[in-house]
């Protein structure tokens, strides 16, 4: 079976999970290469297999040359003990799972990795095109589609698990798309992430050499006060060659008053501190 024909028979089994982003009426059917709401609106596939749910452009910097940076790395294991630690959080039962700005998918292929044989449902969505475009090709039995996270194109009470690696949330749309009882599993960077880059990058001094997440913890805490919080915290061995994708991956070297990188500078880059905050809220049941 073609990807986007699998991509299609995937929606078509699971079509109670999506809703229109025009009308926010549920989806009614698939037929040919397109979806159709209740109403009649329509979204087609794409060459690639995903859907696009946005009204309009994307507005984002992220494109294909980070994403294949980044997964370099994770491919590499960067954030392998980051993805343990989020499937800890998870029961042994089939889960429906939403990931939130995946991203080229990476941390979602590891994840089902990690659940083979939970019989899991997968659903990743990011903003950017590039990003989505990647990790259709994967061989993930899961679905991918460019989506705002503001305007979920799900219907509400559709995910167990919503997970969300270092992005942006909107709690408002999170818990009217979990159900009863589902969980939001958020990792955010602490204050050492990346802290060998950030100081070739910065020096010490500067607004970006340094990282304090307690206002999005604090936030967190405020929708679910039960929040549950873990800390990883692990040097990671940066493979040979991969020190100028490291920086790539990472919107770090854009910011005011970052430093352009000599060889020199990457050759120091032996390995690299991943230091973040594993928040696990639970919905209202």
């Amino acid at each position: 079976m073609k990807k986007i024909e699998r991509q299609r028979q995937f929606v078509q089994d699971h079509l109670s999970l999506f809703r229109c982003p025009n009308c926010q009426a549920p989806m009614a059917k698939v037929e040919g290469n397109s979806i159709y709401c209740a109403h009649g609106h329509q979204i087609d596939f794409n060459r690639h297999g995903y859907l696009h749910f946005l009204n309009g452009a994307a507005d984002t910097e992220y494109g294909r040359q980070m994403f294949l940076a980044r997964r370099q790395l994770l491919s590499a294991g960067l954030f392998e003990p980051i993805v343990k630690t989020v499937a800890d959080q998870l029961p042994v039962r089939p889960q429906t799972i939403l990931d939130v700005g995946t991203g080229e998918g990476t941390p979602l292929r590891q994840l089902a990795a990690l659940r083979a044989g939970c019989d899991d449902t997968l659903i990743g969505f990011d903003i950017s095109k590039a990003g989505v475009t990647l990790a259709t090709q994967l061989g993930l039995c899961a679905f991918f589609c460019v989506a705002d996270l503001r305007q979920l194109p799900f219907n509400a009470g559709s995910f167990d698990t919503i997970m969300e690696l270092f992005s942006p949330s909107d709690y408002a749309e999170f818990n009217r798309v979990l159900a009863p009882g589902g969980r939001v599993i958020k990792v955010v960077p602490n204050s050492d992430y990346l802290a060998e880059l950030r100081q070739l990058l910065y020096g010490t001094g500067q607004a970006n050499s340094h990282y304090d997440n307690q206002r999005v913890v604090d936030l967190f805490r405020h929708h679910y006060p039960d929040a549950q919080q873990i800390r990883v915290r692990y040097e990671f061995t940066i493979p040979a060659g991969l020190q100028a994708a490291l920086v790539e991956m990472t919107p770090l070297h854009w910011g005011k008053g970052a430093r352009q990188l000599t060889d020199q500078d990457l050759r120091t880059l032996t390995s690299i501190t991943v230091d973040v905050t594993v928040l696990t809220g639970t919905a209202e049941k």
